[in-house]
This record gives structure tokens, C-alpha cells and sequence, in this order.
């Protein structure tokens, strides 16, 4: 997961991943929460603090094979059900040193997979990381801002969840990443008339509490697809989650 920067290079380039990934504590039962991958630096500058996973990028590459690449090799990071390009970041003062330009990525791991990562790395919320390394905290909150904004609009929802799924574990998906209690109607209903949910003819097995077997869908694509460009999801109003 280290990078090195040859400082001979008059102009160095990294690319760098905010993987995220809607994540429940085990055995508790606070609601999943949005969170990111980082891993703490043992090396100067910054020493000790949590940086994004990443290198440097390869004469023989693009920067999405040079992401994905790296993602594999340094944290195991193979099941990524989304890859974008998130922004370049380009101040020539965000790295000590000589100047270092980053290509930054938004990645997204759905909840039904744990990847197996180092020692040194592990998920931190996205709504209160530690202490990050460089500009990495202005590129987590660009990626959660991308991710929120691109589910009002598009399928991304699929990139969160598992292929099957009940509509309340959907609700908690998307209430994680947007930040805020959405209403599981609301959502269905909206999401059904834009014709981005199918029903898999399945039920979840019945919980502790017995009651009727939820319905499982799925979502009908399994890449991202541009559903309704003028469309927002809003935040609660009087107690209530909308969407329009």
C-alpha cells in the first residue's frame, strides 16, 4: 500500500480510491452506516495518520487499471461493483515536497462482501474519519457527496446492496449513504416507477419474530444508468423523507 514518489520526476502522479461501503457493527444493532477504506501511514510526512489506498501510476497504464490493479494487490479490494473517476487534484502544494498530481476515484463495495484487508487498514465513517494524510479528507467528502448525489438521479443503489434484498435493508442502504431516514414507500414507490426494480419471485426467511416473509427484489441493471436527470432526493420535512 505504499507509495513511492521518485522525487527526481518533475511532475509525479498518483492515483488514489475512496472505496465506500455501507457497513453494520457486528452484533449491534445501530442502523449501517456509510464508510471508507483507509489505512494508516508508517512513514513520514504525516506519519500516523489514515491515508486513501493508492500508488503510483505506471507508464504502461491507465489510471482506472492502475486503480483497480493497486486496490487488488495492497488491500484485496476485488469486488468493486462500481468504478469512477471522482477528480484530479492538482495544487501544487497538496503533498509535501516535489509537486505530486492525484487522480481520485469513488469506488463502491456492496454490503454482502467483507474483503479481507492488512493490519494496517480498516473502515472508518464517513461522517467522522480520523485524522487523514494530505488532501484525503476533501476527497472522501467529494466521493460522498458524488454518491449522494448520483442516487437521486441514477441506479447507483445497485453498487450498495446485495443482488437480492428486502425493501427495509434497501431503505437502511440508501439511508446510510444520503445521511438521512428515507421512508421505505417512498423509495420503493419511487424507484418502481422509474422502473429500476424487479421483483425476484423470492422471500427472505422470516426473522426471530416470525410475521410474513419479506419480498426480495433486485434492481434491473447492474451498471449505472442515468434514470431521471432532473430528479432529487430531499432531505426529512416535518418528521417526513421525500423524494420528488
Amino acid at each position: 500500500m505504499r507509495s513511492h514518489i521518485n522525487s527526481r520526476d518533475p511532475l509525479a502522479h498518483e492515483v488514489l480510491a475512496a472505496v465506500l461501503q455501507v457497513r453494520s457493527a457486528r452484533g449491534s444493532d445501530r442502523p449501517p452506516s456509510l464508510q471508507v477504506l483507509l489505512w494508516r501511514r508508517a512513514l513520514d510526512p504525516h506519519l500516523g495518520r489514515w491515508s486513501l489506498p493508492g500508488g503510483r501510476l505506471r507508464a504502461d497504464e491507465d489510471v482506472e487499471t492502475s486503480i483497480r490493479r493497486q486496490l487488488a494487490e495492497k488491500v484485496d479490494i476485488r469486488q468493486l461493483r462500481h468504478v469512477e473517476q471522482l477528480a484530479v487534484f492538482s495544487d501544487p502544494r497538496r503533498v509535501p515536497g516535489p509537486r505530486v498530481v492525484a487522480t481520485a476515484f469513488l469506488g463502491l463495495v456492496p454490503s454482502d462482501v467483507d474483503p479481507e484487508v492488512p493490519e494496517d487498514t480498516a473502515w472508518h465513517p464517513v461522517e467522522d474519519p480520523p485524522r487523514t494524510a494530505f488532501d484525503h479528507r476533501d476527497i472522501v467528502t467529494g466521493a460522498r457527496d458524488r454518491l449522494r448525489a448520483k442516487l437521486s438521479y441514477t441506479n447507483l443503489g445497485f453498487a450498495l446492496v446485495p443482488r437480492r434484498f428486502p425493501i427495509s435493508v434497501l431503505r437502511d442502504h440508501y439511508s446510510a449513504a444520503l445521511g438521512y431516514r428515507v421512508s421505505a414507500t417512498n423509495l420503493q414507490r419511487v424507484l418502481s416507477r422509474r422502473g429500476l426494480l424487479t421483483d425476484t419471485g423470492d422471500t427472505a426467511p422470516s426473522g426471530r419474530s416470525g410475521g410474513r416473509p419479506a419480498t426480495l427484489y433486485s434492481f434491473v441493471h447492474d451498471d449505472m444508468q442515468v434514470t431521471d436527470p432532473f430528479a432529487a432526493f430531499k432531505p426529512p420535512s416535518a418528521g417526513r423523507a421525500r423524494t420528488s
